[in-house]
């Protein structure tokens, strides 16, 4: 074998050895990050019964009368009161706060479990909107779906607790600090030491789009995912991921809406945009589920979030598909 044969073979082979820890890295961030259990849902959904036709007409009705107090924060006197009272027939319990000598409030519903008490299953969305804007979609549609779910879960005996929490506070100029409703909210909960098993932040789910190229992205995963919006998404950071591939198993064998699950680092900022990052913060599992905000929607944080921009039907699947997945973690019989 001539030197100048030998020479490309060895080089031949380290180019094929020095291709292999790539790959696996690659491999290995995939399955971390990207690969989901299950197919998501495709084709079309049967029609409502009429069991899921009143959860519909229920879901408009909560997003109408919140709709019809206007934007929700500081800047709408009386808009955070009024909707603590059209919450507080539902979320009976309550956990107050002061910043600048005014109080703010969180509310919450809770079932406890019969078996596992301790165990706790947080579900959450947030009341308030930035100034200017109804905010049906962000996040009314949160408020809504996590209002129904209280009171179909209050019919049950969950073996965990299932506890269903308003937050107030979640947009700016609150967002991101300690004066967050959530972030006081998980402070006392780590400091109660109180065993979480995961917290849903449901953090707008109502707009949607079969249009092509009506779905954006963040730099980091542009053009990994289908290009039209008619999607749910599932969204966690490393950490969190056995419970965002636990829900999103379960959403997948139930629900008729499609869905997208990610589990990413904390690092890219567009994953923490919501409550559940304060969950983060004290180290509790926590995902958000949510129509991807901005990235899809034109009328994110603007006058036009209304009831009549979102499809209340596919609104209506990820609710259903969403009681499922709590039922399990829960331990429902449904």
């Amino acid at each position: 074998m001539t030197q100048k044969l030998l020479k490309k073979r060895s080089i031949a082979l380290f180019s094929i050895f020095s291709i292999i820890p790539t790959t696996i890295a690659l491999i290995a961030v995939w399955l971390l990050t990207i690969w989901m259990p299950s197919a998501s849902f495709s084709g079309t959904p049967a029609l409502f019964t009429p069991a899921e036709e009143s959860l519909k007409v229920a879901l408009t009705q909560t997003l109408q009368n919140l709709q019809s107090i206007g934007p929700r924060n500081d800047q709408n006197p009386g808009s955070l009161e009024k909707t603590i009272a059209l919450l507080s027939p539902t979320f009976a319990g309550g956990q107050s706060y002061t910043i600048n000598e005014k109080q703010y409030e969180n509310r919450i519903a809770e079932i406890k479990g019969s078996e596992h008490p301790e165990q706790i299953i947080l579900i959450s969305a947030h009341y308030d909107t930035v100034p200017g804007s109804p905010g049906a979609d962000d996040d009314g549609t949160g408020i809504a779906a996590i209002t129904e779910l209280a009171k179909r879960f209050s019919q049950t005996k969950p073996a965990r607790t299932l506890r269903f929490v308003a937050f107030t506070n979640e947009e700016k100029p609150f967002a991101g600090t300690d004066t967050m409703g959530s972030r006081v909210y998980a402070k006392q909960a780590a400091d109660r030491k109180e065993n979480i098993l995961g917290m849903f932040s449901l953090e707008m789910l109502g707009y949607y789009s079969d249009r092509p190229n009506s779905q954006q992205y963040p730099v980091p995963v542009n053009g990994l995912y289908p290009n039209q919006g008619n999607f749910i998404g599932f969204i966690s950071n490393l950490k969190s991921r056995e419970l965002l591939k636990t829900s999103l198993l379960v959403f997948r064998q139930t629900a008729t809406v499609p869905s997208e699950g990610i589990a990413l680092p904390e690092a890219i900022g567009a994953i923490g945009r919501s409550d559940h990052a304060s969950f983060w913060k004290y180290g509790y599992p926590a995902l958000m589920v949510t129509d991807t905000a901005n990235f899809r929607t034109p009328y994110y944080h603007t006058p036009q979030d209304t009831v009549e921009t979102l499809d209340l039907d596919r609104l209506t699947r990820v609710v259903l598909g969403l009681e499922q997945v709590i039922a399990g973690l829960g331990g429902v019989r449904l």
